[in-house]
């Protein structure tokens, strides 16, 4: 088996695959519909609904990631993994009867928006640690990289379904769908073999513990950059399914399926991005930044793309560069964190990775609707420039390192670090564990 689908070869991890790529497909296929849903059933061509929703559904992960993330470090990951999948697949079925029905409401969709949020905000931290169990440490940042080709290709397959069925049927079922793609998820996990499970270990109830995270976290330079950028992309750049929404109503005056097929163009370029992230054993810092750097010039040259071709094409770099930079961040923290933190600090990344979005998706659909879609990504874009900029200068300054770029070397790329003893640098690749 090749060292791409490395993971592959673990009984548990294959069922946890297949299940997750219907689920995520069924994930792809409701947020599409719930996007055209509110833009055009129950508002006429609104930004600023879009964005509320998208905000809903993202800001429960502020205020319950911690506790969620303590939840995955003291308790059994497997069975809160088939409660949170329950929830949302039960929250999909209701949308999708009120819609189906003719009862729908945009207050709905608002409150069903964020009882989602608060299902997935206890979900991910666990979900994101529960993979460690599933297979051995040596290949955990390959299957890191195959959940974001699983979550790709679904976006590959789930927009572009999901457009074509909407035309055909209606958004209704797109909702019911979903809600019966989580029974693949929780069946995977069912007929798993407990006795194939990596063990992990679990941390006794004691007081301070979420605190103890929060300290951890705050101690550790190169989780706190990863944490900086991933933030402020995430919150005015990763709002693809409400910037493309706008994008194809607005500008280009397309409908549904032409819609959907942005998702599945923008895929593309996502699941080739988790396809070399899976190749790569050691992620580093410099990756994370350099990856926000490429998806700022991309999203940039996006917004100003004048035909739905030529959009629909630059999509594909901006998604090979964002899914680079976002498996990047998630396997570097997983890997450099202590076992027993793993849990609280993978929460508190989540919370700043998804926990941007509520700030930044509504600021983005006002300006989508004040100024235009075009804008609505260029401030993306710019946004995550300045912040890779930014973020070389702090790990400089934090980290007491000098990057320095070497066009006769490779590495091309090495840091300078100070001397313990003598004042005297050390010269250390970028390729060596300890570095960024």
């Amino acid at each position: 088996m090749s060292a791409t689908f490395s993971s592959l070869k673990f009984r548990n991890y294959r069922l946890w695959f297949s299940g997750a790529l219907v689920s995520n497909i069924g994930t792809w296929m409701q947020r599409t519909a719930q996007d055209w849903l509110v833009l055009t059933q129950l508002t006429h061509n609104s930004g600023v609904a879009l964005g509320v929703t998208t905000a809903l559904q993202f800001l429960p992960v502020l205020f319950i990631s911690p506790w969620a993330g303590l939840l995955a470090d003291r308790m059994d990951r497997r069975k809160l993994l088939m409660a949170t999948q329950g929830a949302m697949g039960v929250f999909a079925a209701i949308l999708g009867g009120l819609v189906l029905s003719g009862h729908v409401r945009l207050w709905h969709v608002y409150v069903l928006a964020l009882a989602l949020g608060v299902a997935s905000a206890f979900d991910a931290p666990v979900r994101q640690t529960f993979v460690a169990q599933l297979v051995p440490k040596q290949n955990l940042a390959n299957a890191v990289g195959l959940n974001s080709a699983s979550f790709n290709a679904a976006r590959l397959v789930g927009p572009g379904v999901a457009g074509l069925l909407i035309a055909a049927i209606g958004t209704g079922w797109m909702f019911w769908l979903n809600a019966a793609s989580f029974a693949c998820t929780i069946g995977a996990l069912v007929a798993m073999k407990a006795s194939q499970l990596h063990p992990m270990p679990m941390v006794a109830r004691s007081k301070g513990q979420i605190r103890a995270g929060i300290a951890y976290v705050r101690h550790r330079p190169d989780i706190l950059v990863i944490m900086v950028v991933i933030g402020l992309v995430s919150a005015f750049g990763l709002n693809f399914q409400m910037t493309s929404a706008l994008m194809a109503r607005t500008v280009f005056d397309k409908g549904a399926g032409q819609y959907g097929l942005l998702g599945s163009v923008l895929a593309i370029g996502s699941l080739s991005g988790a396809l070399l992230a899976a190749r790569r054993e050691h992620p580093r810092v410099r990756l994370v930044v350099g990856a926000a750097a490429g998806f700022g010039v991309a999203a940039s040259l996006l917004a100003i793309m004048p035909t739905y071709l030529t959009f629909a094409v630059m999509c594909i770099p901006v998604g090979l560069a964002s899914l680079t930079m976002m498996t990047s961040a998630n396997a570097t923290i997983q890997m450099s964190t202590e076992p027993q933190m793993r849990g609280r600090v993978m929460a508190l990344y989540m919370m700043v990775f998804q926990g941007a979005t509520p700030f930044g998706a509504p600021i983005v659909g006002w300006i989508g609707q004040q100024f235009g879609a075009r804008w609505a990504i260029g401030i993306g874009g710019i946004s995550a420039v300045l912040v890779s900029a930014a973020a070389l200068l702090w790990v400089g300054r934090t980290m007491h390192v000098r990057v320095r770029f070497r066009p006769d070397a490779r590495p091309h790329l090495a840091v300078t670090y100070p001397a313990k003893d003598d004042h005297l640098p050390v010269q250390r690749d970028l390729e060596a564990r300890t570095s960024v």
